[in-house]
């Protein structure tokens, strides 16, 4: 297993092998590169024409970090259509471990033989076989996670990759020999309608790729996700319990309903209470979803429009109080919808999706409004939870650089950037990722927050398998998981979507303050007992996700989900139809039962969570 750069210049000849069109990979560029140094952290390569790449792979508790950093030496212009953050050839591998992901069905993992793909060589090595796949955006876990395992089931033995992008990516498997190549960056010139100019003297990085090997799909995909080092606010360290009113008000976040939310949640164990949207609707809006973007709270639902009243009451109940913004974009009602000249455009003609416009964040008249707007808001009024959501896509790229996959790219990392200057102004500050639910799971962005929305399935009977997909590509400590309740749901409801939530982050919802006393009472139970187990949902290691289920809008069967530390294991058991009784005791062997939560697990739409210790 080798690594190496997959890069192409304007100019190259394409490779032969009938790949035009389909590949960048295997261009002149790459023929020709000489290798003139290497060390254990990195190789240098020199092109035809003078141009070094620098292939970083520094190896580090197990993972090796990759990057590609291309560098113009000479007098001339180069122009990049293609640069890998990480190309590996010489792979031994038969079968392919993929996560795909839609809206409220994200992470779903689908493996496949690469007989399945019509993937295997030719009779004469002859010829290109291509699987690529990838993400054309602002959104960069819409279809697919930034995500590959390789397995050769006969070694049993496994290499996985992690791509940290959050705009246009691709990863692309392609052979013409017995053994395999593999290269994953940033959508190229083909795939992603990205070029890069660098001008004589200058260099360009590629984004972050991080690649494990392993004995097992479980092995690679808890290195991979470990290696992730998110900014965990210094608060949100041990895990504490999220309320988020979203499921209760339904965008009618009042001074009332924030009183009758908090009295229930007092003393409790839960730590945050976080304003969802609606906050700024005025009569002046037809529609207060379509008003996002001017930030202006509402005079309707807080006294004279001070929203510091609201956050005042929620402290006073000895909760954080926090606050939903969409930062990045502009709804058709807004103000700033108008502001054409701050938004991004393609062809001249501001970018319209749905409801939504975008904000250039790679101006600074929009740090600046939002500097005024959010920042200084949440500071002045006392809020220590910031909940960042993001509800559509830009597409395939933007105008404002040489070709519209960089522009895209440069407002992506200019979105970060402002991120990581909330975290620079607000250092307490507990920050969520959310775009309408999970379509921002990806490292690099979740590397710049405490935590994130799992999904948008607030009460759908798929919670718990999203959540338990989850563990492969993000850490379950950043893993925000609704458990909604509802005040006419039996005891056996309020346990399925309870237990479902010791699968990350719990974040409770729905009719708190009117559920009965007995159903508020498993509530209370269940926060008392993630309390007891988080440092295994934090520090453990999932090495089992056993499911029987295909269908997620109509799931069949059972899922059992156990993650370990040290003597110590969690089991999360759920039920669907057709799948009581589960096989617990096959991966109970060894252990035994210290505490258990939940309902008997003989019937359909059951849930169990199982501490336990050897």
């Amino acid at each position: 297993m080798e690594y190496y750069a997959e890069w192409r210049l304007r100019g190259d000849r394409y490779s032969d092998g009938f790949g035009n069109g389909i590949t960048l990979s295997s261009s002149e560029s790459v023929k020709e590169m000489k290798l003139i140094s290497e060390d254990e952290r990195v190789s240098v390569f020199k092109g035809k024409k003078g141009h070094v790449l620098k292939v970083c792979h520094e190896s580090s508790q197990g993972v090796t970090f990759c990057q590609t950093v291309f560098e113009n030496p000479t007098e001339e212009a180069a122009t990049l259509e293609l640069l890998s953050s990480v190309a590996i050839r010489g792979i031994q591998a038969d079968r392919i471990h993929r996560a795909t992901s839609w809206w409220s069905a994200e992470g779903k993992l689908l493996s496949q033989d690469l007989t399945d793909l019509n993937m295997e060589p030719s009779w004469l090595n002859h010829g290109f076989r291509v699987t690529k796949f990838g993400q054309l955006g602002s959104m960069p876990v819409r279809g697919w996670f930034p995500f590959l395992v390789l397995e050769d089931s006969r070694t049993g033995h496994f290499v996985g990759l992690q791509l940290y992008c959050a705009s246009s990516w691709q990863i692309e498997i392609f052979r013409n020999t017995p053994k395999i190549s593999v290269q994953a960056g940033l959508a190229d010139r083909d795939y992603g309608s990205w070029w890069k100019e660098v001008r004589p003297g200058e260099s360009f990085s590629s984004p972050l790729a991080v690649v494990a090997e392993g004995a097992s799909l479980e092995e690679v995909c808890d290195r991979l996700v470990k290696a992730q080092q998110p900014r965990i606010a210094p608060v949100d360290r041990e895990m504490p319990v999220v309320f988020n009113e979203w499921c209760t008000t339904l965008g009618n976040p009042n001074m009332e309903n924030l009183e009758k939310i908090a009295s229930r949640l007092e003393n409790t164990g839960v730590r945050y209470l976080v304003i969802d949207a609606g906050w700024y609707k005025s009569p002046e809006y037809d529609n207060w979803f379509n008003a996002a973007g001017d930030w202006n709270p509402s005079k309707e639902l807080f006294p004279e429009g001070n929203i510091g009243a609201a956050a005042e009451l929620i402290r006073s109940h000895g909760l954080i109080p926090g606050l939903w913004f969409e930062m990045e974009n502009v709804g058709t009602e807004a103000h700033a919808y108008q502001d054409t000249d701050l938004l991004l455009s393609r062809d001249g003609v501001p970018v319209s999706v749905g409801a939504r416009r975008f904000r250039d964040m790679r101006k600074k008249e929009n740090w600046d409004f939002l500097d005024q707007k959010m920042i200084r808001l949440l500071r002045e009024n006392g809020f220590g939870y910031l909940k960042v959501d993001y509800n559509e896509c830009i597409g395939a790229g933007v105008d404002g650089a040489e070709s519209y996959g960089e522009g895209l790219r440069q407002a992506v990392c200019a979105s970060q950037d402002y991120f990581r200057h909330i975290a620079r102004e607000l250092p307490e500050l507990v920050i969520e990722n959310c775009s309408s639910g999970g379509h921002r799971l990806e490292p690099s962005m979740m590397s710049l927050v405490s935590q994130a929305s799992f999904s948008d399935a607030h009460e759908a009977l798929s919670i718990p398998l999203i959540a338990a997909n989850l563990h492969r590509l993000i850490r379950p400590e950043q893993s925000q998981i609704w458990a909604v309740l509802r005040a006419d749901a039996d005891e056996h409801r309020i346990n399925f979507v309870l237990t479902s939530a010791f699968l990350g982050r719990l974040c409770l919802s729905g009719d708190a303050a009117d559920l009965p006393n007995e159903r508020w009472q498993q509530a209370l139970d269940a926060v008392a007992l993630y309390a007891q187990v988080r440092h295994i949902i934090r520090d453990g290691f999932t090495d089992v996700i056993e499911s029987t289920v295909k269908d997620y809008s109509s799931p069949k069967g059972y899922q059992i989900v156990r993650r370990t530390l040290g003597d110590e294991a969690l089991l999360v058991v759920h039920t669907f139809e057709n799948g009581a009784n589960p096989p617990v005791s096959t991966w109970m062997q060894g252990y035994q039962e210290i505490k258990r939560f939940g309902s008997p697990l003989d019937s359909d739409l059951r849930g169990a969570v199982i501490w336990c210790r050897k």
